[in-house]
């Protein structure tokens, strides 16, 4: 428990670089915001071009094993659920590959029964193929579990904290492993240790005070360039969306917050991939692009089969984990979250040419290491 040891110190004694960040996320007029937006823009431009990269989620299953009062996946939520097989998922991914995407994040509720590491094993090894570029958002695992995983193919691992606050984050997950904060916390050192090379995390926005979020995820940031100084970072900074349970965000975070943060972020530190998804708005999305985003999801849905309707005769009803009979029509498994920008990936393609920004399909191949 490397940083979580370390976080308590670092937050109660902030370091000078802490502190700056700190000033940033300070309130002030429009102004200093515009000005800070320009000073993000140009340190875009200097470290990536005008590049952006694009990719997309593609989810295996929803079935999980954690009350998560804020989820749609919660075993609490009596949804409709499905695990894509191999086949079933390959035909999701080759629908991707024919929109553009060479970048894929593979998404799966946390469920031990379901998504095994062997599982994700086959997965990977049916992807590498296609896809020079797999990441995956899954539940937590030890530093030996993540080795298999890379020398299938994968390279990225995304572990969203969720919420920075352990008081919040104990009342806002009631049952499963994810109840373990400091287990998530230091997950991404073990996929260090593991071998993964690009390194994602972020906070859910609505959970807690936007401010204290954004001073604990700065923490966070500055330990993992230090300990895993090897790797590529990337932060997302999603906000809640509507889901199955219906639950409310406890905290306000404005597109002015948004922004703010997206801007703090950038100035301090200039190599990190900033990443924004389909969870916001066309017009905020477009509005954000040119400004310090460096890497966005387009054409998503948040369900497994949610492209070309796979496993659609294989919907099974669940609550607290067992199954029970299904009581509507519906031909497709529940959404983790409701999306907002819909647009396809052409067109959100298009859009950033006319922003005057390179759409980035292809990033790396491992050709590039023989």
């Amino acid at each position: 428990m490397i940083f979580s040891h370390q976080c308590a110190r670092d937050l109660e004694y902030p370091s000078a670089s802490l502190i700056a960040f700190q000033k940033l996320l300070e309130p002030c007029d429009d102004d200093v915001l515009e000005a800070r937006a320009r000073s993000s823009t140009a340190i875009s431009r200097r470290y990536f071009g005008q590049t952006m990269r694009l990719f997309a989620p593609l989810y295996l299953s929803n079935e999980c094993i954690n009350s998560c009062a804020y989820c749609g996946f919660s075993r609490d939520n009596a949804i409709l659920r499905v695990t894509l097989d191999i086949e079933q998922m390959a035909c999701e991914a080759s629908y991707l590959l024919q929109e553009g995407f060479r970048s894929i994040l593979l998404v799966a509720g946390e469920h031990p029964k379901f998504i095994s590491n062997g599982y994700l094993k086959k997965c990977i090894k049916r992807l590498v193929p296609m896809f020079p570029s797999i990441v995956l958002e899954v539940a937590p695992m030890e530093t030996k579990e993540y080795e298999p995983l890379v020398e299938a193919g994968a390279e990225g691992i995304m572990v969203y904290q969720e919420t920075y606050d352990l008081e919040a984050y104990k009342q806002l997950h009631t049952a499963g492993p994810k109840k373990d904060f400091h287990w998530r916390l230091d997950s991404l050192q073990r996929a260090y240790e593991g071998g993964f090379r690009r390194l994602g995390t972020g906070v859910l926005f609505g959970l807690a005070d936007w401010r204290a979020e954004a001073t604990a995820l700065a923490a966070h940031l500055f330990f993992l360039q230090r300990y895993c100084w090897k790797a590529q970072l990337s932060v997302s900074l999603p906000r809640l969306r509507p889901a199955a349970g219906n639950f409310t965000p406890l905290f306000s975070f404005s597109d002015r917050d948004f922004a703010q943060l997206l801007f703090a972020l950038r100035i301090t530190f200039p190599t990190i991939q900033l990443v924004m998804s389909t969870r916001e708005e066309a017009s905020f999305r477009d509005a954000m692009a040119p400004l310090g985003v460096t890497m966005m999801s387009a054409g998503s849905h948040t369900e497994p089969g949610g492209y070309t309707g796979q496993a659609s005769d294989q919907l099974h009803h669940t609550i607290r984990g067992k199954s029970i009979p299904i009581t509507c029509n519906s031909t497709h498994a529940t959404k983790q979250f409701e999306i907002s920008d819909d647009r396809s990936p052409s067109m959100i393609a298009s859009k950033l040419v006319s922003l005057g920004l390179d759409p980035v399909w292809k990033d790396w191949d491992s050709v590039i290491l023989t």
